[in-house]
């Protein structure tokens, strides 16, 4: 027993979850899952007994039930292809940003587990449903998951800092690199842009996601 109370898989895995979130994904061991529980390396086998590389594996399992919660709580988008899909990768952004250690894991893991399988298939389904080719599906399921998985902006993000220094480095910058200059000034000073500070991530990948389903769209329309 845990100091917590009594143990489970689901208990050790949610201390998993927990334990990677805090630490990052190389602190999950046994041992690490054990010490954050409260008990003993040993006791864990009872719940995992393919030691570390069950646990990885439920890892992965807990984050892909988090996307089937979040999904079936959205709005329902109807018979619209593209609100659907659209809607499906904004969860699942939001539970990679709230776990950003996951795309490591998958990588790391040598076989896809089936909720994962499952995510996917369902995508599938609601490209086909709406006219995509499997062809064209598969296409775009390498895009949006690649984007999902691995968006970052281009666009650095400096600490907060003084603003007048930052305005100095401005200005210093204005001859050298006149449009990345016009280009920051504009972010830094339209109060109506929804980004905060340089750059909102979250905009930055609403918009890409935007352009690459409107894209696909065209390749629809289009027969591909």
């Amino acid at each position: 027993m845990g100091s917590d109370g009594p143990l489970s898989r689901d208990r050790v895995l949610g201390a998993g979850v927990a334990l990677a979130d805090a630490d990052g994904l190389a602190a999950v061991t046994m041992r690490g899952v054990a010490t954050r529980l409260g008990v003993e390396a040993m006791s864990l086998y009872h719940y995992l007994p393919g030691k570390k590389d069950e646990l990885l594996d439920g890892l992965v399992d807990v984050v892909a039930a988090q996307i089937h919660a979040g999904l079936a709580e959205r709005e329902d988008p109807g018979d619209d292809w593209v609100a659907d899909v659209r809607s499906r990768c904004l969860v699942a952004r939001d539970v990679v940003v709230r776990h950003p250690w996951l795309p490591r894991l998958l990588g790391s893991r040598p076989n896809l587990r089936p909720g994962v399988y499952q995510l996917y298939d369902e995508a599938l389904g609601a490209m086909v449903r709406g006219g995509c080719s499997y062809r064209l599906a598969h296409r775009a399921m390498h895009a949006l998951g690649g984007m999902v998985l691995g968006f970052t902006p281009e666009v650095f993000d400096p600490q907060a800092g003084d603003d007048d220094v930052a305005e100095e480095e401005l200005a210093a910058m204005a001859e050298s690199l006149p449009h990345l200059t016009a280009m920051v000034a504009a972010e830094l000073h339209d109060p109506a842009d929804p980004t905060l500070g340089w750059c909102d991530s979250q905009t930055e990948f609403e918009f890409t996601l935007g352009l690459l389903l409107d894209g696909i769209e065209r390749a629809r329309r289009d027969g591909v």
